[in-house]
Protein backbone atom coordinates (compact mmCIF):
# COMPACT_ATOMS: atom_id res chain seq x y z
CA UNK A 1 0.00 0.00 0.00
CA UNK A 2 1.23 3.49 -0.85
CA UNK A 3 0.28 6.96 0.33
CA UNK A 4 -1.75 9.51 -1.60
CA UNK A 5 1.39 11.68 -1.71
CA UNK A 6 3.23 8.90 -3.55
CA UNK A 7 0.39 8.77 -6.07
CA UNK A 8 0.58 12.54 -6.57
CA UNK A 9 4.34 12.30 -7.10
CA UNK A 10 3.87 9.46 -9.59
CA UNK A 11 1.36 11.49 -11.59
CA UNK A 12 3.84 14.36 -11.77
CA UNK A 13 6.53 12.00 -13.12
CA UNK A 14 4.40 10.48 -15.88
CA UNK A 15 2.75 13.73 -17.02
CA UNK A 16 3.04 14.24 -20.80
CA UNK A 17 4.34 10.70 -21.35
CA UNK A 18 2.70 8.14 -23.63
CA UNK A 19 -0.68 6.86 -22.43
CA UNK A 20 0.55 3.34 -21.49
CA UNK A 21 2.56 4.90 -18.64
CA UNK A 22 -0.76 5.32 -16.78
CA UNK A 23 -0.50 1.59 -15.99
CA UNK A 24 2.13 2.47 -13.40
CA UNK A 25 -0.65 3.93 -11.26
CA UNK A 26 -2.20 0.52 -10.54
CA UNK A 27 -2.21 -0.15 -6.81
CA UNK A 28 -3.79 0.84 -3.50
CA UNK A 29 -3.34 4.29 -1.97
CA UNK A 30 -4.21 5.58 1.48
CA UNK A 31 -6.34 8.72 1.41
CA UNK A 32 -7.78 10.44 4.49
CA UNK A 33 -10.56 8.12 5.73
CA UNK A 34 -10.45 5.61 2.85
CA UNK A 35 -8.36 3.54 0.47
CA UNK A 36 -8.36 4.23 -3.26
CA UNK A 37 -7.60 1.18 -5.39
CA UNK A 38 -6.77 1.66 -9.07
CA UNK A 39 -7.73 -1.83 -10.21
CA UNK A 40 -7.56 -1.73 -14.01
CA UNK A 41 -6.13 0.96 -16.27
CA UNK A 42 -7.42 1.42 -19.79
CA UNK A 43 -4.84 1.01 -22.55
CA UNK A 44 -6.04 3.93 -24.63
CA UNK A 45 -8.08 7.11 -24.01
CA UNK A 46 -10.71 5.79 -26.43
CA UNK A 47 -10.97 2.35 -24.76
CA UNK A 48 -13.34 1.29 -21.99
CA UNK A 49 -12.69 3.45 -18.90
CA UNK A 50 -10.34 2.51 -16.08
CA UNK A 51 -11.79 0.73 -13.04
CA UNK A 52 -11.33 2.09 -9.54
CA UNK A 53 -12.70 1.18 -6.15
CA UNK A 54 -13.08 3.09 -2.90
CA UNK A 55 -12.74 1.14 0.37
CA UNK A 56 -14.03 2.65 3.60
CA UNK A 57 -13.32 0.82 6.85
CA UNK A 58 -16.41 -0.07 8.89
CA UNK A 59 -15.32 2.09 11.81
CA UNK A 60 -14.83 5.06 9.50
CA UNK A 61 -18.14 4.55 7.66
CA UNK A 62 -19.87 3.99 11.03
CA UNK A 63 -23.25 2.79 9.72
CA UNK A 64 -25.42 1.23 12.46
CA UNK A 65 -25.08 -2.60 12.39
CA UNK A 66 -28.84 -3.03 12.06
CA UNK A 67 -28.57 -1.28 8.68
CA UNK A 68 -26.39 -3.98 7.12
CA UNK A 69 -26.35 -7.25 9.05
CA UNK A 70 -29.57 -8.56 7.46
CA UNK A 71 -29.59 -9.11 3.69
CA UNK A 72 -32.79 -7.13 3.09
CA UNK A 73 -31.45 -4.11 4.99
CA UNK A 74 -27.96 -4.39 3.49
CA UNK A 75 -29.19 -4.45 -0.12
CA UNK A 76 -31.37 -1.40 0.57
CA UNK A 77 -28.45 0.50 2.12
CA UNK A 78 -26.10 -0.49 -0.72
CA UNK A 79 -28.66 0.73 -3.23
CA UNK A 80 -29.05 4.06 -1.45
CA UNK A 81 -25.29 4.60 -1.21
CA UNK A 82 -24.86 3.75 -4.90
CA UNK A 83 -27.45 6.36 -5.82
CA UNK A 84 -25.89 8.97 -3.52
CA UNK A 85 -22.36 8.34 -4.73
CA UNK A 86 -23.57 8.37 -8.33
CA UNK A 87 -25.26 11.75 -7.89
CA UNK A 88 -22.20 13.19 -6.15
CA UNK A 89 -19.84 11.89 -8.85
CA UNK A 90 -22.06 12.91 -11.75
CA UNK A 91 -21.59 16.61 -11.00
CA UNK A 92 -17.86 16.17 -11.71
CA UNK A 93 -18.07 13.91 -14.75
CA UNK A 94 -16.19 15.35 -17.76
CA UNK A 95 -15.10 18.42 -15.82
CA UNK A 96 -11.59 17.11 -16.33
CA UNK A 97 -10.97 17.63 -20.05
CA UNK A 98 -9.21 15.66 -22.76
CA UNK A 99 -9.70 13.27 -25.67
CA UNK A 100 -11.79 10.11 -25.83
CA UNK A 101 -13.23 9.04 -22.47
CA UNK A 102 -11.22 11.66 -20.62
CA UNK A 103 -12.86 12.94 -17.44
CA UNK A 104 -15.70 10.41 -17.34
CA UNK A 105 -16.72 9.43 -13.81
CA UNK A 106 -19.36 6.73 -13.89
CA UNK A 107 -21.17 4.64 -11.30
CA UNK A 108 -23.90 2.08 -11.95
CA UNK A 109 -27.20 3.69 -12.91
CA UNK A 110 -30.01 2.51 -10.63
CA UNK A 111 -33.60 2.35 -11.87
CA UNK A 112 -36.78 2.15 -9.82
CA UNK A 113 -36.02 -1.33 -8.45
CA UNK A 114 -33.71 -2.03 -5.52
CA UNK A 115 -31.10 -4.55 -6.68
CA UNK A 116 -27.98 -6.07 -5.23
CA UNK A 117 -25.03 -4.76 -7.29
CA UNK A 118 -21.26 -4.96 -7.53
CA UNK A 119 -21.26 -1.13 -7.57
CA UNK A 120 -21.54 -1.00 -3.78
CA UNK A 121 -20.99 -3.82 -1.31
CA UNK A 122 -21.01 -3.75 2.47
CA UNK A 123 -19.31 -6.40 4.59
CA UNK A 124 -22.03 -7.79 6.90
CA UNK A 125 -19.41 -8.58 9.57
CA UNK A 126 -17.53 -5.28 9.75
CA UNK A 127 -19.69 -2.71 7.97
CA UNK A 128 -16.86 -1.87 5.59
CA UNK A 129 -18.00 -0.27 2.33
CA UNK A 130 -16.64 -0.86 -1.17
CA UNK A 131 -17.79 1.33 -4.09
CA UNK A 132 -16.70 0.52 -7.64
CA UNK A 133 -16.63 3.13 -10.38
CA UNK A 134 -15.20 3.83 -13.82
CA UNK A 135 -12.99 6.80 -14.64
CA UNK A 136 -11.73 7.96 -18.01
CA UNK A 137 -8.07 8.80 -17.43
CA UNK A 138 -7.46 12.16 -19.18
CA UNK A 139 -5.24 12.53 -22.22
CA UNK A 140 -4.31 15.06 -24.86
CA UNK A 141 -4.44 12.90 -27.94
CA UNK A 142 -2.61 9.83 -26.63
CA UNK A 143 -0.42 11.76 -24.22
CA UNK A 144 -1.05 11.63 -20.48
CA UNK A 145 -2.69 14.69 -18.92
CA UNK A 146 -1.86 13.88 -15.31
CA UNK A 147 -2.93 17.31 -14.01
CA UNK A 148 -6.50 16.62 -15.03
CA UNK A 149 -6.42 13.15 -13.44
CA UNK A 150 -5.06 14.76 -10.28
CA UNK A 151 -8.22 16.89 -10.15
CA UNK A 152 -10.37 13.77 -10.33
CA UNK A 153 -8.46 11.73 -7.73
CA UNK A 154 -7.62 14.51 -5.26
CA UNK A 155 -10.52 16.96 -5.60
CA UNK A 156 -13.60 15.37 -7.15
CA UNK A 157 -13.55 11.84 -5.73
CA UNK A 158 -12.77 12.83 -2.13
CA UNK A 159 -15.77 15.14 -2.15
CA UNK A 160 -18.04 12.38 -3.51
CA UNK A 161 -16.74 9.97 -0.86
CA UNK A 162 -17.38 12.47 1.92
CA UNK A 163 -20.89 13.22 0.67
CA UNK A 164 -22.00 9.61 0.23
CA UNK A 165 -20.07 7.05 2.27
CA UNK A 166 -19.82 8.35 5.84
CA UNK A 167 -22.84 7.97 8.06
CA UNK A 168 -21.96 11.12 10.02
CA UNK A 169 -22.36 13.21 6.84
CA UNK A 170 -25.71 11.75 5.78
CA UNK A 171 -29.31 12.46 6.69
CA UNK A 172 -29.87 9.82 9.37
CA UNK A 173 -33.66 10.19 9.20
CA UNK A 174 -33.73 9.58 5.45
CA UNK A 175 -31.46 6.54 5.77
CA UNK A 176 -33.68 5.15 8.50
CA UNK A 177 -36.62 5.62 6.14
CA UNK A 178 -34.84 3.59 3.45
CA UNK A 179 -34.25 0.73 5.88
CA UNK A 180 -37.80 0.92 7.28
CA UNK A 181 -39.29 0.75 3.78
CA UNK A 182 -37.20 -2.32 2.92
CA UNK A 183 -38.26 -4.04 6.14
CA UNK A 184 -41.92 -3.23 5.47
CA UNK A 185 -41.69 -4.63 1.93
CA UNK A 186 -39.98 -7.78 3.19
CA UNK A 187 -42.58 -8.18 5.92
CA UNK A 188 -45.46 -8.09 3.44
CA UNK A 189 -43.69 -10.56 1.13
CA UNK A 190 -43.24 -12.96 4.05
CA UNK A 191 -46.90 -12.57 5.06
CA UNK A 192 -48.32 -13.46 1.63
CA UNK A 193 -48.21 -17.28 1.95
CA UNK A 194 -49.35 -17.11 5.57
CA UNK A 195 -52.46 -15.23 4.44
CA UNK A 196 -53.06 -17.48 1.43
CA UNK A 197 -52.15 -14.65 -0.94
CA UNK A 198 -49.90 -14.53 -3.98
CA UNK A 199 -49.82 -10.73 -4.35
CA UNK A 200 -50.72 -7.47 -2.58
CA UNK A 201 -51.38 -4.03 -4.06
CA UNK A 202 -51.68 -1.22 -1.52
CA UNK A 203 -54.42 1.37 -1.75
CA UNK A 204 -52.98 4.60 -3.12
CA UNK A 205 -50.37 2.85 -5.25
CA UNK A 206 -49.67 4.57 -8.56
CA UNK A 207 -49.31 1.87 -11.23
CA UNK A 208 -49.28 3.76 -14.58
CA UNK A 209 -45.83 4.77 -15.83
CA UNK A 210 -44.79 8.07 -17.35
CA UNK A 211 -44.40 6.59 -20.84
CA UNK A 212 -43.41 3.43 -22.69
CA UNK A 213 -39.75 4.39 -22.35
CA UNK A 214 -39.86 5.75 -18.80
CA UNK A 215 -40.40 3.70 -15.66
CA UNK A 216 -41.20 6.70 -13.51
CA UNK A 217 -44.73 7.17 -12.16
CA UNK A 218 -47.25 8.99 -14.34
CA UNK A 219 -48.21 12.42 -13.08
CA UNK A 220 -51.95 12.57 -12.53
CA UNK A 221 -52.34 8.79 -12.72
CA UNK A 222 -55.33 7.15 -11.01
CA UNK A 223 -54.37 5.91 -7.50
CA UNK A 224 -55.17 2.25 -6.93
CA UNK A 225 -58.14 1.36 -4.73
CA UNK A 226 -58.94 -2.22 -3.78
CA UNK A 227 -62.42 -3.67 -4.18
CA UNK A 228 -63.91 -4.10 -0.72
CA UNK A 229 -64.33 -7.84 -1.28
CA UNK A 230 -60.56 -8.31 -1.69
CA UNK A 231 -59.27 -5.72 0.77
CA UNK A 232 -56.88 -6.89 3.46
CA UNK A 233 -55.04 -4.93 6.13
CA UNK A 234 -51.62 -5.49 7.65
CA UNK A 235 -49.82 -3.95 10.62
CA UNK A 236 -46.39 -3.00 9.31
CA UNK A 237 -43.21 -3.05 11.41
CA UNK A 238 -42.86 0.67 10.60
CA UNK A 239 -45.59 3.16 9.77
CA UNK A 240 -48.71 1.57 11.16
CA UNK A 241 -51.50 -0.16 9.29
CA UNK A 242 -51.70 -0.59 5.51
CA UNK A 243 -54.68 -1.72 3.44
CA UNK A 244 -54.93 -2.91 -0.12
CA UNK A 245 -55.97 -5.67 -2.49
CA UNK A 246 -54.89 -9.18 -1.60
CA UNK A 247 -54.97 -11.57 -4.55
CA UNK A 248 -55.68 -15.05 -3.24
CA UNK A 249 -53.74 -18.11 -4.28
CA UNK A 250 -55.46 -20.07 -7.01
CA UNK A 251 -56.67 -18.73 -10.34
CA UNK A 252 -57.25 -14.99 -10.81
CA UNK A 253 -58.67 -13.58 -14.03
CA UNK A 254 -58.25 -9.89 -14.89
CA UNK A 255 -60.69 -8.65 -17.54
CA UNK A 256 -61.96 -5.36 -18.94
CA UNK A 257 -62.00 -3.21 -22.03
CA UNK A 258 -58.93 -2.10 -23.89
CA UNK A 259 -56.86 0.69 -22.28
CA UNK A 260 -58.59 0.27 -18.91
CA UNK A 261 -55.49 -0.88 -17.02
CA UNK A 262 -55.38 -4.69 -17.24
CA UNK A 263 -51.84 -4.92 -18.57
CA UNK A 264 -50.72 -2.03 -16.35
CA UNK A 265 -51.79 -4.00 -13.28
CA UNK A 266 -50.10 -7.16 -14.57
CA UNK A 267 -46.89 -5.24 -15.30
CA UNK A 268 -46.85 -3.88 -11.76
CA UNK A 269 -47.37 -7.40 -10.41
CA UNK A 270 -44.56 -8.89 -12.51
CA UNK A 271 -42.13 -6.27 -11.17
CA UNK A 272 -43.53 -6.67 -7.65
CA UNK A 273 -40.97 -9.46 -7.21
CA UNK A 274 -38.50 -6.61 -6.53
CA UNK A 275 -38.52 -3.93 -3.87
CA UNK A 276 -38.95 -0.39 -5.19
CA UNK A 277 -37.60 2.96 -4.04
CA UNK A 278 -39.70 5.52 -2.19
CA UNK A 279 -41.71 7.69 -4.56
CA UNK A 280 -41.97 5.03 -7.26
CA UNK A 281 -45.71 4.54 -6.65
CA UNK A 282 -45.29 0.74 -6.51
CA UNK A 283 -43.45 0.55 -3.18
CA UNK A 284 -46.21 -1.64 -1.79
CA UNK A 285 -46.99 -3.73 -4.84
CA UNK A 286 -45.63 -6.99 -3.49
CA UNK A 287 -45.71 -10.24 -5.46
CA UNK A 288 -44.65 -13.78 -4.61
CA UNK A 289 -40.88 -13.62 -5.13
CA UNK A 290 -40.90 -16.72 -7.37
CA UNK A 291 -43.50 -15.35 -9.83
CA UNK A 292 -42.71 -15.78 -13.53
CA UNK A 293 -44.23 -13.89 -16.46
CA UNK A 294 -45.05 -16.42 -19.21
CA UNK A 295 -45.55 -15.69 -22.90
CA UNK A 296 -45.23 -17.20 -26.36
CA UNK A 297 -41.71 -16.84 -27.71
CA UNK A 298 -41.58 -17.83 -31.35
CA UNK A 299 -38.13 -18.80 -32.58
CA UNK A 300 -36.48 -19.53 -29.22
CA UNK A 301 -34.40 -22.65 -28.71
CA UNK A 302 -35.65 -25.45 -26.46
CA UNK A 303 -33.27 -28.11 -25.20
CA UNK A 304 -34.47 -31.43 -23.77
CA UNK A 305 -37.47 -29.93 -21.98
CA UNK A 306 -40.38 -32.17 -20.98
CA UNK A 307 -43.42 -30.44 -22.49
CA UNK A 308 -45.52 -33.62 -22.54
CA UNK A 309 -48.07 -32.28 -20.05
CA UNK A 310 -49.14 -29.85 -22.81
CA UNK A 311 -47.99 -31.37 -26.11
CA UNK A 312 -48.06 -35.05 -27.09
CA UNK A 313 -48.34 -37.38 -30.09
CA UNK A 314 -46.89 -34.99 -32.65
CA UNK A 315 -47.55 -36.12 -36.25
CA UNK A 316 -43.81 -36.33 -36.93
CA UNK A 317 -43.31 -38.56 -33.89
CA UNK A 318 -40.99 -36.08 -32.20
CA UNK A 319 -40.24 -36.77 -28.55
CA UNK A 320 -41.97 -34.28 -26.25
CA UNK A 321 -40.56 -35.68 -23.00
CA UNK A 322 -37.12 -34.41 -24.04
CA UNK A 323 -38.24 -31.88 -26.62
CA UNK A 324 -35.60 -30.07 -28.66
CA UNK A 325 -35.89 -27.38 -31.32
CA UNK A 326 -33.88 -24.40 -32.50
CA UNK A 327 -36.99 -22.58 -33.75
CA UNK A 328 -39.94 -23.06 -31.44
CA UNK A 329 -43.51 -22.25 -32.41
CA UNK A 330 -45.71 -20.07 -30.22
CA UNK A 331 -47.38 -23.06 -28.54
CA UNK A 332 -44.25 -25.13 -27.95
CA UNK A 333 -42.35 -22.11 -26.64
CA UNK A 334 -45.11 -21.23 -24.19
CA UNK A 335 -45.39 -24.85 -23.06
CA UNK A 336 -41.62 -24.91 -22.47
CA UNK A 337 -41.78 -21.61 -20.60
CA UNK A 338 -44.37 -23.02 -18.19
CA UNK A 339 -42.45 -26.24 -17.53
CA UNK A 340 -39.10 -24.46 -17.20
CA UNK A 341 -40.70 -22.11 -14.67
CA UNK A 342 -41.83 -25.15 -12.70
CA UNK A 343 -38.24 -26.42 -12.79
CA UNK A 344 -37.09 -23.01 -11.50
CA UNK A 345 -39.45 -23.32 -8.53
CA UNK A 346 -42.21 -20.85 -9.32
CA UNK A 347 -45.39 -20.65 -7.26
CA UNK A 348 -47.11 -18.08 -9.49
CA UNK A 349 -47.53 -17.71 -13.26
CA UNK A 350 -48.39 -14.31 -14.76
CA UNK A 351 -49.90 -14.43 -18.25
CA UNK A 352 -51.28 -11.84 -20.66
CA UNK A 353 -53.59 -13.16 -23.36
CA UNK A 354 -52.17 -10.57 -25.80
CA UNK A 355 -48.71 -12.14 -25.74
CA UNK A 356 -49.84 -15.76 -25.66
CA UNK A 357 -50.31 -18.39 -28.35
CA UNK A 358 -54.06 -18.76 -28.83
CA UNK A 359 -53.93 -22.50 -29.55
CA UNK A 360 -51.91 -23.02 -26.35
CA UNK A 361 -54.33 -21.08 -24.16
CA UNK A 362 -57.75 -22.26 -25.34
CA UNK A 363 -59.79 -24.41 -27.72
CA UNK A 364 -63.36 -23.18 -27.87
CA UNK A 365 -66.39 -25.48 -27.84
CA UNK A 366 -66.99 -25.42 -31.59
CA UNK A 367 -63.38 -26.28 -32.35
CA UNK A 368 -63.53 -29.16 -29.86
CA UNK A 369 -66.66 -30.49 -31.55
CA UNK A 370 -65.08 -30.39 -34.99
CA UNK A 371 -61.50 -31.38 -34.06
CA UNK A 372 -61.72 -34.01 -31.34
CA UNK A 373 -59.19 -34.21 -28.52
CA UNK A 374 -57.51 -37.32 -29.91
CA UNK A 375 -56.77 -35.43 -33.14
CA UNK A 376 -55.14 -32.45 -31.37
CA UNK A 377 -51.61 -32.84 -29.91
CA UNK A 378 -51.95 -29.72 -27.75
CA UNK A 379 -53.59 -29.89 -24.34
CA UNK A 380 -54.47 -26.22 -23.82
CA UNK A 381 -53.45 -24.37 -20.69
CA UNK A 382 -57.06 -24.02 -19.59
CA UNK A 383 -57.19 -27.81 -19.15
CA UNK A 384 -54.11 -27.79 -16.88
CA UNK A 385 -54.53 -24.54 -14.95
CA UNK A 386 -56.48 -26.11 -12.07
CA UNK A 387 -54.18 -29.12 -11.98
CA UNK A 388 -51.15 -26.83 -11.71
CA UNK A 389 -52.61 -25.36 -8.54
CA UNK A 390 -54.07 -28.53 -7.01
CA UNK A 391 -51.02 -30.77 -7.61
CA UNK A 392 -48.08 -28.37 -7.65
CA UNK A 393 -49.35 -25.33 -5.73
CA UNK A 394 -48.81 -23.01 -8.71
CA UNK A 395 -51.27 -20.12 -8.89
CA UNK A 396 -52.05 -18.18 -12.07
CA UNK A 397 -52.94 -14.54 -12.67
CA UNK A 398 -54.24 -14.18 -16.22
CA UNK A 399 -55.21 -11.09 -18.20
CA UNK A 400 -57.93 -11.83 -20.76
CA UNK A 401 -59.75 -9.44 -23.04
CA UNK A 402 -61.46 -11.60 -25.63
CA UNK A 403 -62.06 -15.16 -24.38
CA UNK A 404 -64.60 -15.86 -21.65
CA UNK A 405 -63.73 -19.53 -21.28
CA UNK A 406 -61.57 -18.88 -18.23
CA UNK A 407 -64.61 -17.59 -16.31
CA UNK A 408 -65.46 -21.25 -15.58
CA UNK A 409 -62.13 -22.08 -13.92
CA UNK A 410 -61.23 -18.76 -12.23
CA UNK A 411 -61.51 -18.42 -8.45
CA UNK A 412 -61.39 -14.61 -8.57
CA UNK A 413 -62.44 -12.38 -11.46
CA UNK A 414 -61.40 -8.72 -11.51
CA UNK A 415 -62.70 -6.15 -13.94
CA UNK A 416 -60.50 -3.12 -14.61
CA UNK A 417 -62.57 -0.05 -15.44
CA UNK A 418 -60.67 3.21 -15.97
CA UNK A 419 -57.82 1.80 -13.85
CA UNK A 420 -60.19 0.94 -11.00
CA UNK A 421 -60.58 -2.78 -10.14
CA UNK A 422 -63.96 -4.33 -9.35
CA UNK A 423 -64.59 -7.83 -8.07
CA UNK A 424 -67.11 -9.30 -10.50
CA UNK A 425 -66.61 -12.96 -9.59
CA UNK A 426 -70.24 -13.69 -8.69
CA UNK A 427 -71.64 -11.79 -11.68
CA UNK A 428 -69.23 -13.38 -14.17
CA UNK A 429 -69.85 -16.87 -12.80
CA UNK A 430 -73.60 -16.30 -13.17
CA UNK A 431 -73.20 -15.24 -16.79
CA UNK A 432 -70.87 -18.16 -17.48
CA UNK A 433 -73.52 -20.59 -16.26
CA UNK A 434 -75.49 -19.80 -19.43
CA UNK A 435 -72.52 -21.04 -21.49
CA UNK A 436 -71.61 -24.40 -19.94
CA UNK A 437 -68.14 -25.66 -20.72
CA UNK A 438 -67.75 -28.94 -22.57
CA UNK A 439 -67.45 -31.86 -20.18
CA UNK A 440 -64.47 -33.59 -21.74
CA UNK A 441 -61.83 -33.71 -19.01
CA UNK A 442 -58.29 -34.64 -19.94
CA UNK A 443 -56.25 -37.24 -18.10
CA UNK A 444 -53.92 -35.96 -15.35
CA UNK A 445 -50.46 -35.08 -16.60
CA UNK A 446 -47.37 -37.08 -15.79
CA UNK A 447 -45.08 -35.00 -13.59
CA UNK A 448 -42.45 -33.27 -15.75
CA UNK A 449 -38.99 -34.83 -15.71
CA UNK A 450 -36.33 -32.40 -14.53
CA UNK A 451 -33.15 -34.33 -15.17
CA UNK A 452 -31.19 -32.18 -17.58
CA UNK A 453 -27.44 -32.51 -17.01
CA UNK A 454 -25.42 -29.92 -18.97
CA UNK A 455 -22.04 -30.87 -20.42
CA UNK A 456 -19.00 -28.55 -20.37
CA UNK A 457 -17.63 -26.94 -23.51
CA UNK A 458 -13.91 -26.90 -24.34
CA UNK A 459 -13.91 -23.25 -25.35
CA UNK A 460 -14.39 -22.33 -21.66
CA UNK A 461 -11.32 -24.17 -20.36
CA UNK A 462 -9.56 -22.32 -17.55
CA UNK A 463 -7.01 -19.90 -18.93
CA UNK A 464 -8.95 -19.35 -22.15
CA UNK A 465 -10.13 -15.78 -22.60
CA UNK A 466 -13.90 -15.42 -22.86
CA UNK A 467 -15.57 -12.20 -23.97
CA UNK A 468 -18.84 -10.93 -22.51
CA UNK A 469 -20.78 -8.19 -24.26
CA UNK A 470 -24.06 -6.93 -22.83
CA UNK A 471 -26.71 -5.99 -25.38
CA UNK A 472 -28.71 -3.76 -23.08
CA UNK A 473 -31.45 -5.56 -21.21
CA UNK A 474 -32.25 -7.57 -24.34
CA UNK A 475 -29.40 -10.07 -24.24
CA UNK A 476 -25.79 -10.95 -23.62
CA UNK A 477 -23.12 -12.22 -25.95
CA UNK A 478 -20.72 -14.84 -24.60
CA UNK A 479 -17.89 -15.28 -27.10
CA UNK A 480 -19.74 -15.65 -30.41
CA UNK A 481 -23.01 -16.91 -28.91
CA UNK A 482 -25.83 -14.42 -28.30
CA UNK A 483 -28.32 -15.31 -25.58
CA UNK A 484 -31.62 -13.64 -26.48
CA UNK A 485 -33.32 -12.31 -23.33
CA UNK A 486 -35.80 -9.94 -24.96
CA UNK A 487 -38.83 -11.93 -23.83
CA UNK A 488 -37.56 -12.53 -20.28
CA UNK A 489 -39.73 -9.66 -19.13
CA UNK A 490 -38.79 -9.57 -15.46
CA UNK A 491 -35.20 -8.68 -16.21
CA UNK A 492 -35.24 -5.00 -15.37
CA UNK A 493 -31.61 -3.87 -15.65
CA UNK A 494 -28.82 -4.34 -18.19
CA UNK A 495 -26.44 -5.18 -15.35
CA UNK A 496 -28.58 -8.24 -14.59
CA UNK A 497 -27.92 -9.40 -18.16
CA UNK A 498 -24.19 -8.87 -17.59
CA UNK A 499 -24.37 -11.00 -14.44
CA UNK A 500 -26.15 -13.74 -16.37
CA UNK A 501 -23.32 -13.79 -18.91
CA UNK A 502 -20.76 -14.21 -16.14
CA UNK A 503 -22.91 -16.94 -14.54
CA UNK A 504 -22.78 -18.86 -17.83
CA UNK A 505 -18.98 -18.58 -17.98
CA UNK A 506 -18.52 -19.57 -14.34
CA UNK A 507 -20.84 -22.54 -14.74
CA UNK A 508 -19.06 -23.66 -17.89
CA UNK A 509 -15.68 -23.54 -16.17
CA UNK A 510 -16.46 -24.94 -12.75
CA UNK A 511 -19.91 -26.54 -12.53
CA UNK A 512 -20.96 -28.22 -15.77
CA UNK A 513 -19.71 -31.81 -15.71
CA UNK A 514 -22.56 -33.88 -17.13
CA UNK A 515 -23.36 -35.12 -13.61
CA UNK A 516 -25.01 -32.10 -12.00
CA UNK A 517 -28.57 -31.30 -13.03
CA UNK A 518 -29.41 -27.77 -14.15
CA UNK A 519 -31.16 -27.28 -10.81
CA UNK A 520 -27.97 -28.20 -8.95
CA UNK A 521 -25.93 -25.84 -11.15
CA UNK A 522 -28.25 -22.93 -10.35
CA UNK A 523 -28.26 -23.89 -6.66
CA UNK A 524 -24.47 -23.69 -6.56
CA UNK A 525 -24.37 -20.37 -8.41
CA UNK A 526 -26.78 -18.87 -5.89
CA UNK A 527 -24.80 -20.31 -2.99
CA UNK A 528 -21.60 -18.80 -4.42
CA UNK A 529 -23.18 -15.35 -4.77
CA UNK A 530 -24.69 -15.54 -1.28
CA UNK A 531 -21.34 -16.48 0.22
CA UNK A 532 -18.89 -14.38 -1.79
CA UNK A 533 -21.08 -11.73 -3.54
CA UNK A 534 -21.49 -11.20 -7.28
CA UNK A 535 -17.81 -10.31 -7.60
CA UNK A 536 -16.96 -14.02 -7.20
CA UNK A 537 -18.26 -14.60 -10.74
CA UNK A 538 -15.37 -12.62 -12.24
CA UNK A 539 -12.02 -14.24 -12.98
CA UNK A 540 -10.14 -11.22 -11.67
CA UNK A 541 -11.16 -9.37 -8.54
CA UNK A 542 -9.18 -6.44 -9.96
CA UNK A 543 -11.52 -6.15 -12.92
CA UNK A 544 -15.02 -6.73 -11.56
CA UNK A 545 -17.81 -6.14 -14.05
CA UNK A 546 -20.77 -3.87 -13.33
CA UNK A 547 -23.41 -6.43 -12.38
CA UNK A 548 -26.80 -6.60 -10.69
CA UNK A 549 -28.15 -9.80 -9.21
CA UNK A 550 -30.76 -11.69 -11.24
CA UNK A 551 -33.32 -13.93 -9.58
CA UNK A 552 -33.13 -17.72 -9.66
CA UNK A 553 -35.91 -17.69 -12.26
CA UNK A 554 -33.87 -15.52 -14.65
CA UNK A 555 -30.83 -17.76 -14.17
CA UNK A 556 -32.88 -20.68 -15.44
CA UNK A 557 -34.31 -18.56 -18.25
CA UNK A 558 -30.80 -17.65 -19.40
CA UNK A 559 -29.53 -21.22 -19.47
CA UNK A 560 -32.74 -22.35 -21.20
CA UNK A 561 -32.13 -19.85 -24.02
CA UNK A 562 -28.40 -20.48 -24.31
CA UNK A 563 -27.98 -22.29 -27.61
CA UNK A 564 -24.39 -23.19 -26.73
CA UNK A 565 -25.47 -25.30 -23.75
CA UNK A 566 -24.87 -28.99 -24.33
CA UNK A 567 -27.61 -31.18 -22.87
Amino acid sequence: MQTSKELRDLLARIDHRGYPAYKDTRGIYQFPGYLLSIDHVQGDPFAAPSKLSVHVDGKQAAFPPEFYQGRCQRVALQDELTRRFGRAAEQFSHRAKGSGQSGLISVSFCGQEVLERTACQIDPRTGGVVVRLEVGFPANGRTINARELEKILFDFLPQAVREALFYANLDAKRLQGVIDLAENQQFIREQLPKLGLCAFVANGSLLPRESGVSDRPMKGGVPFQSPKELEVSLDLPHGGRISGMGLRQGITLIVGGGYHGKSTLLKALELGVYNHIAGDGREYVITDSTAVKIRAEDGRSIQRTDISMFINDLPNGKDTVAFCTQDASGSTSQAANVVESMEAGTSLLLIDEDTSATNFMIRDELMQRVIHREMEPITPFIDRIQELYDRWGISTILVAGSSGSYFHVADTILQMERYVPRDITAYAKGEAAAFPAMQNPCAPANPPVFDRRPQPSREFAQGERVKVKTLGREGVQVNRETIDLREVEQLTDREQATALGHCVIYAQRYLLDGKRTLRQVVDQLEELIDRQTLAALCESRANVACMARPRRQELFACFDRYRGLKL
